[in-house]
């Protein structure tokens, strides 16, 4: 059996250093935030280049501070992108704003700055994009049409660690940023945990404050508040993880290259990288007119597969309350009608990534 995502071949070799880090935090009893949570928080904005990252519980809470500490609220309206999880727009709902949402290039599947400017209304405080899949949005195009308009970028870089353009990580492009650790991700936590990045100390100061009831110290509260603190086994385990990170992108991308080679000579929709970007490959997706068909191959030959996302945000019964019906972003719902996420993930082994390919050209053809 070929999984679709295998957590346990980077984990076992790791298994020692997650052992000393519970024994830290066991011989500390810091459990929640703490220094392992410091070191971490160091280190990750280290990595980004930038100069604050405030660790949290999930990386939905991080886009709702991100959102809270930027200054959305009631009233406001957030242009982002209707392809997406659906943690992107439920994190603006938080705030009490409105998601707006923009069809996506036919190319990169990410937010068309094209379509940016015809959304923005009196009431539009922040766009949102989001670096779906590992490849980062447009965002000089996006930060041009921000500060010609006076508007808040705040970058969903939920799947992007280690992306970017002409050298400049995810991160680094908006105001601020926020970043999921979910098990799955490129950099993930043994649970949940996220991280808010930002250069702004005004901003990491809000958010830091704000994951932690409002409270500037012990039983004072400036603010109301969130519980959203970052346990410190969490933070932990990231800052060992996070030394292999680099290496296992490559392994990513030496996989997508090997994808993409094979499905490009056979027509196949892949994965475009424009130049100077760097793609995490957190998921590798390709598109297929027939997808019920290529799951059952999958699944004759015991081969793990996925769908990221099948249904776009705006028609989720959730969303039905925007107003928005089927047709209104049509590039997006036909890549939820026909994205087929093949399996990738450090340590695959090249037998089975050529048993995948194999399995989509016999499909194809």
């Amino acid at each position: 059996m070929i999984p679709l995502f295998d957590l346990g071949r980077s984990h076992d070799l790791l298994r020692d250093q997650f052992h000393d880090v519970l024994d830290q935090v066991i011989n500390s009893s810091e459990y929640v935030l703490g220094s392992t949570v410091n070191r971490f928080e160091r280190e990750f904005a280290t990595y980004c280049g930038s100069d604050h990252a405030v660790a949290v519980n999930s990386g939905t809470s991080a886009l709702h501070l991100a959102l809270e500490a930027s200054g959305v609220g009631p009233g406001d309206e957030v242009i982002t992108t209707p392809m997406t999880f659906i943690a992107t727009a439920a994190a603006i709902s938080y705030t009490g704003a409105k998601p707006v949402f923009v069809d996506v290039d036919p190319d990169t599947w990410n937010i068309n700055p094209q379509m940016i400017q015809k959304a923005i209304t009196p009431r539009t405080k922040a766009i949102m994009p989001v670096h779906l899949h590992g490849l980062m949005a447009n965002m000089p195009a996006i930060m041009d049409l921000a500060d010609q308009n006076g508007i808040v970028v705040i970058e969903d870089a939920a799947q992007a660690h280690g992306a970017s353009i002409n050298g400049r990580r995810a991160s680094t492009f908006g105001l601020v940023s926020g970043f999921s650790f979910y098990p799955g991700k490129n950099l993930g936590a043994l649970g949940e945990a996220g991280a808010v990045v930002t250069n702004d100390s005004v901003v990491a100061e809000r958010v830091r404050l704000m994951r932690n009831w409002g409270s500037p110290e012990r039983y004072v509260h400036d603010a109301v508040a969130f519980n959203y603190r970052m346990d410190g086994v969490q933070g932990g385990f990231l800052s060992v993880k996070l030394r292999y990170m680099e290496a296992w992108n490559a392994q990513r991308s030496l996989i997508a290259n090997k994808y993409t080679t094979a499905f490009t000579n056979a027509g196949i929709k892949c994965p475009t990288v424009p130049d100077g970007y760097v793609h995490a490959f957190h998921v590798y997706a390709i598109l297929v007119d027939d997808r019920e068909r290529m799951r059952k191959a999958f699944d004759r030959k015991f081969i793990g597969h996925g769908v990221h996302y099948p249904i776009a945000v705006h028609r989720q019964k959730a969303y039905e309350f925007l107003g928005y019906s089927k047709g209104s972003f049509p590039t997006a719902e036909s890549l939820a009608e026909k994205f087929f996420s093949l399996p990738i993930f450090p340590g695959m082994q090249e037998s089975e990534v050529d048993l995948v390919i194999q399995t989509v050209l016999e499909e194809i053809r």
